[in-house]
């Protein structure tokens, strides 16, 4: 209903409540003594103008502009940018947005040159509730989030900070964001301190339930704090959401109690849109009771103290218009007509039409159910193509996500078997070499040393020699026991120590790291230390370490006779090696060209 949007208007977008103690007459006459400095006068409108802010919107956009110009007189930014706010706030009110926007736009330039970060986070407050009024609730958004971003910030009052997150929450109830809407509102209720904080968050809290006793109880604690502070603004809006409940519920005598209740309290402090508002309750409660000339009288009243607030015209003037239907007053009706048609900017003087116009809302009337019903089935039925829509979005998306799992997944078990069959090698070779050296290594040491006595054996005795040499070198290949005692540096510097044109070159920290490890490190140096040997017809190959806390990285450079890597295949060893390095997540670089020898470089993370 109109009614409890306009509630929600009252509660939240204001930011000074109205009704000030101070005696306005005596401020007025202070200003006029001119005994003031002109700091202490421009606050003094400042003051004047919150004062008359929710009393005349005339009288405060008089002082707003007395002020401004006492304010560029003296070259006061902040000033300047407060009277601006004012002035664009006035204009919100009436409500003319484009002239608001043009002042709140004034403003923020003024307050960011001055570099006052509160004025700057009270403008941005003033056009959210700007945009929030004329239903563009994304800029609104947008802008109350720069504010409350700017209050946490300079740690400002929590009132502030209340308003606004509770400006917010209004704005995700309207959007149907209701667990974003209740968050902010709890948020709000934390760091509410005073009366004034507490009636608000229970008011919204009114707003944010849907079941009409539930938010009755709420609006009941909000308008009892408000009779205790004695804010009679707030009084009268609560009194008329708890009437515009009671309507909900169908129970028209205590609504009407309310309503009444509500319209005493505006016209005591003469605010128009409370006075309005609560005649268009009484309106709204005599057209379901059919009272047809109660309702119309009430329409009008609401009519005659406010015909130029958008926000309630066309719905007075429906009223209107639909009570004299039935009260067959179709020349009241057709002159009603007229000036609904005015608003919309469909002027016209053409009485046939206008009849014929007030012919066409009579079937509209009759007909209305079944439009409603075919709105409701069309919205049903986009819904549901959004939701179809949105569901094969998500399937795709959910398609793409399982593919991505299960290619990872069949990486890392892959990883996870190349890690394995290492393992299984690096134990395997390990056992072999051992067995080997202690076994049959042993055993052929025994029998030379038993045939040494025999000169006539001495060939067999040279071909043990040669037996024993053979297994020393097999078992060296498998798994070098310099490796497994002396780790990596031990390991590469007795292998480079076979070859007179391979030179060992060491640096940085000597410390075991994981034995699959090293032992991946020193394959691949034997394969590639083998291949230049084989292949390239280097005459010097270095072998460089570099080891330290987190790498071991391992270079080997020949100066031989280089590939043309896109020309030549990978061979087995290559591939080998690419395959080790790839299974513990490190880097290979190759760099080769004919004739300038090649050169590999490989990395991998450290396990201590």
């Amino acid at each position: 209903m109109k009614q409890i949007l306009l509630l929600g208007l009252l509660l939240l977008v204001t930011m000074r409540v109205a009704g000030q103690a101070q005696n306005v007459d005596s401020l007025e006459n202070e200003l006029k003594t001119q005994k003031l400095t002109a700091k202490e006068q421009m606050a003094l409108y400042q003051k004047l103008c919150e004062i008359y802010e929710y009393k005349d919107l005339e009288k405060s956009l008089l002082i707003a502009e007395k002020g401004l110009a006492f304010a560029e007189k003296e070259g006061h930014k902040v000033y300047i940018a407060k009277f601006y706010d004012y002035i664009g706030r006035t204009y919100n009110s009436k409500p003319q947005y484009d002239s608001a926007s043009v002042y709140y736009n004034k403003a923020l330039e003024f307050a960011i040159s001055a570099k006052d970060k509160a004025q700057e986070a009270c403008i941005y407050t003033d056009l959210g509730a700007s945009y929030r009024r004329q239903y563009r609730l994304s800029s609104a958004l947008e802008y109350f989030l720069k504010a409350l971003s700017i209050y946490e910030e300079i740690g400002d009052i929590r009132s502030n900070r209340v308003i606004l997150l509770a400006n917010i929450s209004t704005i995700h109830q309207t959007l149907k964001n209701k667990e974003r809407a209740l968050y902010y509102l709890e948020e709000a209720e934390k760091i509410a301190k005073n009366d004034d904080d507490r009636m608000m968050i229970y008011a919204d809290f009114g707003n944010y339930y849907e079941e009409p006793l539930k938010r009755i109880e709420y609006y009941q604690k909000a308008y009892k704090i408000a009779l205790t502070i004695g804010n009679k603004y707030y009084q009268a809006s609560l009194l008329q959401s708890i009437g515009a409940m009671y309507y909900l519920m169908d129970n028209f005598d205590e609504a009407k109690v309310y309503s009444q209740k509500a319209l005493l309290l505006g016209e005591e402090f003469n605010d128009k849109s409370i006075i309005m508002g609560a005649y268009a309750n009484m309106s709204d409660i005599y057209c379901k009771q059919n009272k047809w000339k109660e309702c119309e009288a009430a329409a009008c009243k609401a009519w005659e103290h406010d015909s130029t607030n958008m926000d309630f015209a066309y719905y007075t003037l429906y009223k209107i218009i639909y009570s004299n239907i039935y009260l067959n007053n179709k020349d009241k009706a057709a002159t009603y007509l007229d000036k609904l048609n005015n608003i919309v900017g469909n002027d016209t003087n053409n009485d046939d039409k206008l009849r014929q116009s007030l012919s066409e809302m009579e079937v509209k009337y009759e007909t209305q159910k079944k439009e409603l019903r075919i709105t409701a089935l069309e919205k049903e039925r986009r819904l549901y193509n959004w939701l179809g829509i949105a569901g094969g979005l998500l399937v795709i998306t959910m398609g793409i996500v399982l593919w991505q799992y299960a290619r990872n997944a069949k990486k890392e078990r892959q990883l996870i078997a190349t890690k394995a069959l290492q393992d299984g090698e690096l134990g395997e070779r390990t056992r072999i070499a051992e067995d080997i050296h202690d076994r049959l290594g042993g055993s052929l040491s025994a029998v030379k040393m038993g045939l040494k006595n025999a000169e006539s054996l001495q060939n067999v005795s040279d071909k043990l020699d040669g037996c024993i040499k053979e297994v020393r070198e097999i078992t060296h290949n498998l798994m070098p026991r310099s490796l497994r005692l002396l780790g990596i540096k031990g390991g590469l510097e007795d292998f480079a120590a076979q070859f007179s044109n391979v030179h060992f070159h060491f640096f940085g920290k000597d410390s075991r790291i994981k034995d699959r490890i090293e032992f991946a490190v020193y394959c691949c140096a034997s394969e590639l230390v083998t291949n230049s040997l084989r292949h390239s017809g280097a005459e010097n190959i270095n072998v460089q370490l570099v080891q330290d806390e987190k790498y071991v990285s391992l270079t080997v450079h020949d100066d031989g006779c280089g590939f043309d890597e896109k020309k030549i295949k990978q061979g087995i060893g290559l591939k080998n090696i690419r395959d080790r390095v790839a299974s513990y997540n490190g880097k290979l670089d190759i760099a080769s060209s004919p004739g300038n020898g090649t050169e590999t470089t490989i990395e991998l993370k450290v396990e201590n």
